[in-house]
């Protein structure tokens, strides 16, 4: 038997520990700093830079573990989507399906257009730019670190990694994936400040002035029939335990996948996505746990609500905020020496581009609240949810608009409407041919999401 005493049985903890403490310190510098207040930054951002900004000191070095890092920030994304998914849903304001679906349209067509910008910038500096490090398909991180965060970022940028070292070219995709998520939520937080400043100058948005407090009521931390708080087993408990139920039922699902026989095909396109996708089956089977659940409830065979809200909504903050913070701290600068000039176009196109076209779908979509919905979008789309509803509260603290349900809703429609899209992810960075059919199918598809979201309203009878 080892000895306690060896580091090799604290070194995850010793990676916790670095984690729960940088986040302590941003969340007290984001309070008592005015400027870190004001730019709306999280906290989990600020700990996960606090650590970058520290490991060229050599004890700080020596104590940040990349790979653990990487492996909390893959099974964080994971753990909080399956959380999310077994949520049963509870919509407090009104909100039409169409509307629903055309956001989760322009949540879609919005990662195609931040694909498409990634690929006509990595394209042409991989054909001309004197540098063998380079991946041409490495565009395609964009939507992965802005639409969809660290944990994403990282799946494909270690697989992008995978395929390039196929082909005999060394790169560093989870330091390009993980910096380009990093330099999102910075984007989303600082631009969404400074225009929403501005149009508060024009006088077009009141922005909260922090006099509303947020009230909660019994209804919000538990529903009618629900297990005890504490008994023989505490409702934490459950829910952990029924979110790591799901996730095991996740790394069963991804291990059949591996495993089958799945052709050509299956072994270069599909298979190397499986365990990228973890988030999505998370997704898929919470549903489908919850759905369980439901049915042995109405038929009595369950006389207890086991699912609480509330809770699952902190567990899923948490891994969240954990995946923030690693996948930050797992960024090398060391990597990144050979790919400066492709992250600093690909940041700065895609900033621009996420901002005009988010802006422009809400001015057509939602002329009620286009600020409200814009702020909402831009935060999640250059982010996370979590970033939209930030800046969300911020000029609608009470969520008297459809713009939250309209984010919360949206994640169906835009999973359905972004699959044969992912699916690409697997297809491009094959050959440079590959990339280049992408291309085209990524603009007859935004093409497509085009028409149907500026297509002119039907004429009432």
């Amino acid at each position: 038997m080892s000895s306690f005493a060896d580091l090799s049985a604290w070194s995850w903890l010793i990676q916790l520990f670095l984690i729960v403490a940088a986040l302590l310190v941003a969340n007290l510098i984001r309070c008592n700093v005015p400027i870190f207040r004001r730019s709306l930054l999280p906290s989990a951002l600020l700990a996960g830079l606090l650590i970058l900004c520290l490991k060229p000191i050599g004890a700080i070095s020596n104590i940040v573990d990349r790979h653990v890092m990487e492996v909390i920030t893959y099974h964080a994304l994971g753990l909080g989507f399956v959380a999310m998914a077994l949520k049963n849903k509870k919509i407090k304001s009104a909100t039409s399906t169409i509307k629903v679906i055309e956001t989760g349209a322009v949540t879609a067509s919005t990662y195609i257009i931040q694909g498409l910008c990634g690929l006509l910038i990595t394209v042409p500096l991989f054909l001309w730019w004197n540098n063998h490090d380079f991946f041409y398909s490495s565009g395609l991180l964009l939507p992965m670190g802005y639409g969809q965060g660290p944990g994403q970022a990282l799946n494909f940028g270690v697989t992008f990694s995978g395929w390039a070292a196929d082909q005999g070219i060394t790169f560093h995709g989870a330091d390009l994936g993980l910096s380009i998520a990093a330099t999102g939520f910075i984007v989303g937080s600082l631009v969404g400040v400074i225009y929403m400043n501005v149009l508060r100058r024009k006088g077009k948005l009141k922005i909260n002035d922090g006099t509303y407090v947020e009230k909660y009521t019994l209804e919000d931390y538990e529903s009618e029939g629900e297990i005890p708080h504490s008994e023989s087993i505490d409702k934490l408990t459950v829910q952990l335990c029924l979110v790591l139920l799901v996730y095991a039922l996740v790394f069963l699902l991804m291990y059949g996948i591996q495993r089958l026989d799945l052709g050509d095909f299956g072994v270069k396109t599909l298979k190397p996505l499986v365990w990228g996708f973890n988030f999505l089956w998370g997704t898929l089977l919470g549903v489908l746990v919850k759905w369980i659940i439901g049915r042995l409830r109405k038929s009595n065979l369950m006389q207890r609500e086991y699912i609480n809200n509330y809770t699952l909504d902190r567990i899923a903050g948490t891994c969240f905020d954990f995946m923030i913070v690693a996948g930050t701290a797992a960024i090398d600068f060391n990597n990144l020496r050979s790919l400066w000039l492709p992250l600093i176009l690909i940041c700065l196109l895609g900033a621009f581009v996420t901002f005009w076209y988010v802006l422009r779908c809400c001015r057509k979509l939602y002329p009620d609240y286009t600020y409200e919905a814009f702020f909402s979008m831009f935060g999640m789309l250059t982010g996370t949810a979590s970033n939209g509803m930030i800046l969300l509260r911020e000029i609608d603290p009470r969520f008297e608009t459809p713009a939250a349900n309209n984010l919360v809703l949206q994640t169906i429609p835009a999973l359905a409407f972004g699959f044969p899209v992912l699916l690409l992810m697997g297809f491009a960075p094959q050959s440079l041919n590959n990339t280049y059919i992408s291309i085209g199918l990524m603009v007859v598809a935004l093409a497509i999401f085009a028409l149907f979201i500026f297509r002119k309203p039907r004429k009432q009878q």
